[in-house]
């Protein structure tokens, strides 16, 4: 999907949301394990539920690939009842060595057939290239995590006291560009997304941590929208747990995705 084709998404829904798909069998509401498959089965009614109300998907394949061959074929399966119109990011947070950054690359442009990924920037230039040669894919960049070690590295000052976080963003935009990369950027982190807006005034920022987490919707606005909205906004616990029993659970999602984006529309007025 292309900058434009997204952005236009952005605008016509008034919604920058993208759900979380992290299908953690040990929290599945009981009724979906009387299904075949009840990854796909929670997925598929997890996206039916909040398809009107959100612009992007976002499968953790962490949460698929644990349960072996059947998550891969269940993530196969979600990703082709995606539809088309949404935007679709691998959460895998790879990144090695060129040649095997390449068949990374493969796997979630080609075969999986993905929009986005999520890449880990500590190995370099050439662990990140490999995936920005595929035409209208993204890389997403890991840069201020809302994690509690983000402090172990990412505010590391060098001799003329730049943050870790910010070496890596600037060093990132001379590999691609705002057609291509975004940074991921947590919600958490809000004292420092004005700076890294200021930073890179043009990228789209990934920014989780709204919900479950505590993150605030309004400042990662305030402080990180530019001319194109330029924020994907993930929420995962918050909307696809927010049902438990079978009578109700589309109901519970779809209210809990649509309060997101209803809020989202005001902060964008």
């Amino acid at each position: 999907m292309t900058r434009k084709e997204l952005t236009h998404q952005i605008r016509d829904k008034q919604s920058f949301l993208c759900v979380g798909l992290d299908p953690d069998l040990t929290r599945l509401p009981r009724f979906f394990l009387d299904f075949e498959d009840p990854v796909f089965e929670f997925n598929k009614r997890v996206i039916d539920a909040t398809k009107d109300f959100c612009v992007a998907y976002k499968p953790n394949v962490a949460f698929y690939e644990a349960l072996g061959t059947g998550g891969w074929q269940a993530l196969a399966k979600t990703l082709d009842y995606i539809p088309e119109t949404h935007f679709t990011i691998a959460d895998a947070k790879r990144g090695d060595i060129g040649n095997t950054s390449r068949l990374y690359a493969t796997t979630f442009f080609q075969t999986f057939d993905f929009d986005a990924v999520t890449i880990a920037p500590y190995m370099g230039e050439d662990s990140v290239a490999p995936f920005l040669e595929f035409k209208d894919r993204w890389v997403i960049l890991l840069a201020l995590t809302s994690n509690a070690g983000s402090s172990d590295f990412q505010f590391y000052k060098n001799d003329v006291g730049k943050p870790l976080f910010q070496h890596v963003i600037e060093r990132a935009m001379t590999w691609g560009d705002s057609n291509n990369l975004m940074f991921v950027v947590g919600a958490t982190q809000g004292t420092h997304l004005r700076q890294i807006r200021t930073i890179a005034p043009d990228h789209f920022l990934l920014v989780p941590g709204v919900g479950a987490q505590g993150g605030d919707l309004s400042t990662v606005v305030t402080e990180g929208k530019n001319q194109d909205i330029g924020l994907l906004v993930n929420a995962s616990r918050s909307i696809i747990f927010a049902g438990t029993e079978a009578h109700d659970f589309d109901h519970l999602v779809s209210s809990a995705a649509k309060s997101l984006q209803s809020e989202m529309s005001i902060l964008l007025l």
